[in-house]
């Protein structure tokens, strides 16, 4: 008999620089990389583009990653309203869904909760996250009380969608990670950046003057300082999004 070969899609909420494209074969290719595995088979919807899976389509998928973005998660731009009906449909069907940054953000808002800008401004570089010691889900993978991990953003989770968990925390923001049911789950950071990723993101915004320059120096200058912990994070990804936990 055939194996049927499990099948993810990536909701692409952003515009590949060229940069990347090149590196990395875009931001698609950067998620391949650390979620994809022999045997599967990996589709990129760009919904910042309006282009959506049809229903049929989204039956025979066994899981969807929502990436990051340059728009805010509170707006109502026509993509981002059809993409929160999109994420209401998986829910009802009990799709994994893993929402990455901007993922993460959306997520939480389509099932009901509330985002915004943070208080606390931009959280740039590398943070400690801190798991919570009550979820089953970090038991199981043997992970330690904290990791830490890329992060890239000046907008959060400001309120939990009924019933979902908060897992993780740091000092800067109250909600890095959030699950709901067993089925779904936001994360605020980047488990996919390399550092080479955010120092050429970390360009673009100056460039665009979302940033200041002596912010952008002080970024850099700490990033030397610590190290993401990918690998743990590709397992803890990879584990959620393929029902292995």
């Amino acid at each position: 008999m055939d194996i049927v070969e499990k099948k993810y899609a990536v909701l692409l909420c952003a515009e590949d620089s060229e940069y990347v494209k090149k590196k990395y074969g875009g931001y698609f290719g950067v998620f391949v990389r650390m979620l994809g595995e022999e045997g599967e088979a990996w589709v990129v919807y760009r919904v910042a583009n309006g282009e959506f899976p049809d229903d049929e389509e989204i039956e025979s998928f066994d899981g969807f990653v929502i990436t990051g973005s340059c728009n805010d998660a509170h707006g109502n731009d026509v993509w981002i309203c059809k993409l929160m009906n999109l994420l209401k449909k998986l829910d009802s069907m009990k799709k994994k869904v893993l929402g990455i940054c901007f993922g993460h953000q959306i997520l939480a808002r389509a099932l009901g909760g509330k985002t915004g800008r943070a208080v606390s401004g931009w959280d740039m570089g590398v943070t400690t996250i801190h798991f919570s010691s009550s979820s089953k889900l970090f038991s199981s993978l043997k992970m330690p009380a904290s990791l830490s991990i890329i992060e890239c953003h000046r907008d959060e989770v400001k309120e939990l969608p009924p019933k979902a968990e908060v897992i993780g925390w740091s000092e800067k923001t109250g909600i890095e990670m959030f699950k709901y049911g067993d089925h779904m789950m936001g994360i605020q950071g980047h488990p996919e950046y390399t550092k080479d990723i955010l120092l050429h993101l970390i360009d673009r915004l100056l460039q665009r003057t979302y940033i200041l320059d002596s912010f952008a120096d002080e970024i850099k200058a700490n990033l030397d300082e610590q190290e993401p912990d990918r690998e743990a994070w590709k397992m803890l990804c990879t584990n959620f999004l393929k029902g292995r936990l």
